[in-house]
């Protein structure tokens, strides 16, 4: 009887430790992206369903202001990208020098925005972006005073800068936590012997540090698009005290905005399921990009 229970375990105990996860896995993830699928290719009303198959992806083909949503998305991901990973290296490095004195308190500092999330960083920048009485255009009409009068949420150009602006505050410290722990596990005699051949601080920047923190740079650079393009929760609760969610000239309408008001403002869920999947292919197609790009560069070096 011994034996046999021996032999059990031995054959059974990785599946029974295993089994947990793959439930929950299934449960969780495979059956809800099986039955979105299966969604997408029904149309919603309030007491009926009716299965038009891919009814919903050619529809979303012509649609005018889905496209619009791609681009608006396509360009807060490309500015928000672009500006956050230099600031937050910039910050890293900064921060990372031993001579600075309160280091733990500006690190903690600027990670700060990113513990309150989306809906309390959206709050604070309506206030600080009200016109005649927030703080940005306060300090701009230090130096204007028409920029006091500066209607932020109320310009399209405007409006799709606070949101920009709005992102990189939030986000920035986030990248600079990565980048921090990449720049303390570089090898410190690699900066010294390059200081021996004469490399000075760019030099040394360059050949050392970016080889060096290149993993988490590649990350930080994919997980910030994806993020981008996942925006929602910003435009959404900036806008919605000013009339529309999707902000004026609908400088505000993402990918995912467009989702919430196919599923939950028009009721058609089957439509919100084939945006989804439509964001999923965006996603999976530009994060290949970058990683593919990202390879042949290291190649190339």
């Amino acid at each position: 009887m011994t034996r046999r229970l021996w032999v059990f375990q031995a054959r059974y105990a990785p599946y029974i430790f295993v089994a947990p996860f793959l439930i929950l896995f299934a449960v969780f993830m495979v059956y809800p992206l099986g039955r979105s699928i299966g969604m997408s290719l029904y149309k919603y009303t309030t007491h009926a369903r009716r299965f038009i198959g891919l009814g919903h992806y050619r529809y979303f083909l012509t649609d005018k202001l889905l496209w619009l949503a791609v681009a608006n998305t396509l360009a807060y991901a490309i500015a928000i990208v672009v500006l956050l990973v230099p600031v937050s290296l910039g910050l890293a490095v900064l921060l990372n020098h031993p001579g600075l004195r309160f280091r733990n308190f500006f690190r903690f500092a600027f990670f700060a925005p990113y513990l309150v999330g989306n809906v309390f960083v959206s709050v604070i920048f309506v206030l600080l972006l009200s016109q005649r009485h927030g703080l940005i255009p306060g300090a701009l009409g230090f130096f204007n005073p028409a920029m006091l009068e500066m209607n932020w949420l109320g310009d399209p150009v405007y409006a799709r800068l606070a949101i920009i602006l709005a992102s990189l505050w939030l986000s920035v410290g986030w990248g600079m936590v990565f980048f921090l722990a990449a720049l303390q596990g570089v090898d410190r005699e690699l900066y010294d012997a390059a200081a021996v051949d004469g490399a000075g601080r760019w030099a040394r920047f360059w050949h050392v540090t970016l080889p060096g923190i290149r993993p988490v740079l590649i990350f930080v650079i994919v997980t910030t698009t994806i993020g981008a393009f996942q925006m929602f929760e910003l435009p959404y609760v900036i806008f919605l005290q000013h009339g529309s969610a999707a902000g004026p000239g609908f400088a505000g309408l993402t990918i995912v905005m467009y989702l919430y008001q196919q599923g939950f403002d028009l009721g058609d869920i089957g439509a919100a399921c084939a945006v989804g999947w439509f964001l999923v292919v965006v996603i999976f197609g530009v994060a290949l990009v970058q990683i593919r790009v990202s390879r042949a560069t290291r190649e190339d070096d």
